[in-house]
């Protein structure tokens, strides 16, 4: 077990704790925890590739962490509607279709092996800097009107693009495996 991965297992054991201050109405809380993991994830990045600790094992929990914070939060906030509940479904909704092709790739002995699309990466962004504004301007009473909406307008446009050029790159995987040796 390297550093990096057990600063991954600290985002990951942060999400309960963001879910909680979420839910009881502490956003500024909720907007540090959601800073120090974002932070976290950089600095695990930055050690595993500087000092050469790269492992499988953190190939995998590293994105994990990344959804597992990211749906929560969305999910948290959608249900009393502090976001609009649309945009929680396209964002979940995109995540579990790319899971499940995935899996089912894999089922039908095609594996498939999922590399991160320039989109998927844009898409990634768009949805911490828009959720970071949103807990932002809850937590510390800073009107964002205007700004969350342009940037929800963003996360759905990319969010859109991300499943249609990852369902392409499905399609494109499951035709070739068909038409192989």
């Amino acid at each position: 077990m390297s550093l990096p991965n057990l600063i991954t297992l600290g985002r990951i054991l942060l999400v309960p704790v963001v879910v909680w201050a979420i839910s009881t109405g502490a956003m500024a809380i909720a907007f540090v925890l959601f800073v120090v993991a974002g932070v976290s994830d950089a600095v695990d990045g930055f050690l595993a590739k500087r000092f050469n600790m790269t492992s499988e094992l953190g190939a995998y929990l590293d994105p994990l962490a990344d959804k597992a914070l990211i749906m929560s939060i969305y999910i948290t906030l959608g249900i009393p509607g502090t976001i609009p509940r649309w945009l929680v479904i396209l964002v979940v909704s995109r995540d579990i279709m790319i899971i499940g092709a995935v899996i089912l790739s894999w089922l039908m002995g095609k594996p498939l092996k999922v590399k991160p699309l320039v989109v998927s990466k844009l898409n990634t962004a768009a949805q911490i800097v828009f959720a970071c504004v949103v807990l932002g301007s809850l937590g510390f009473h800073i009107p964002a009107e205007m700004l969350i909406v342009i940037l929800m307008g963003v996360v759905a446009v990319l969010t859109l693009l991300s499943i249609a050029a990852y369902m392409a790159e499905w399609v494109r995987h499951m035709n070739s495996a068909a038409a192989g040796p």
